[in-house]
């Protein structure tokens, strides 16, 4: 049996837009520039157009991207690996950014493959915490899908890390959150890890 419902993805309203719009200027003006100079006059209106799109996230509801699913069951894990995405850190708001690698056993119904980079996506999309990213990507999976277990693993560089504060260009910050047989069973966790070549 196949399940579906629409997703649909709101744009934030044309007023908002333009006082988010305001508000860059007005940063601008106090940090010293000249906002009507040719390569600044454009940049609030730039600059909102981009946290609705870096936010989009913050619009979508993450179980309707996972309403789409058949009935169907597995003996082996179904693992996506390599998702890449980008996300702003709520606590600088300056991004960071990596893979994202995603594992369910399914119980009853599996979902298809691109939902699982696109549930990625909504919560990157949103002001984040990379911990707390990690936790509401297998809590969604685990909760729509009802899976024997599910697993991810994210690897991300911060730019608050890289390009201030302490600046180590390079580090790399990784998350693990599991559920179910990949939270009880360690040779489950030791094969997703080496099937991500991580391992």
């Amino acid at each position: 049996m196949r399940t579906e419902t629409n997703q649909q993805v709101m744009a934030a309203p044309v007023d908002e837009r333009s006082q988010i719009a305001a508000h860059v200027r007005e940063i601008l003006r106090l940090l010293g520039e000249d906002t009507t100079r040719d390569g600044l006059v454009d940049t609030p209106l730039r600059v909102a157009r981009m946290y609705e799109e870096m936010l989009g996230g913050m619009r979508m509801d993450p179980e309707s991207v996972l309403s789409t699913t058949f009935e169907e069951t597995a003996q082996g894990p179904v693992i996506v690996s390599d998702i890449t995405f980008y996300s702003l850190c709520e606590h600088h708001m300056v991004p960071f950014f990596g893979k994202a690698h995603v594992a369910y056993l399914p119980s009853q119904s599996i979902v298809g493959i691109s939902k699982i980079a696109r549930l990625v996506d909504v919560f990157a999309r949103r002001l984040q915490v990379q911990e707390r990213m990690t936790e509401q990507i297998v809590d969604t999976i685990d909760r729509v899908l009802a899976p024997h277990g599910v697993m991810a693993l994210i690897e991300a560089e911060h730019t608050c890390m890289c390009a201030r504060g302490i600046r180590k260009p390079g580090s790399r910050t990784i998350t693990m959150a599991t559920r179910g047989e990949y939270r009880d069973n360690p040779e489950l966790r030791r094969e997703f890890l080496q099937m991500i070549g991580r391992g």
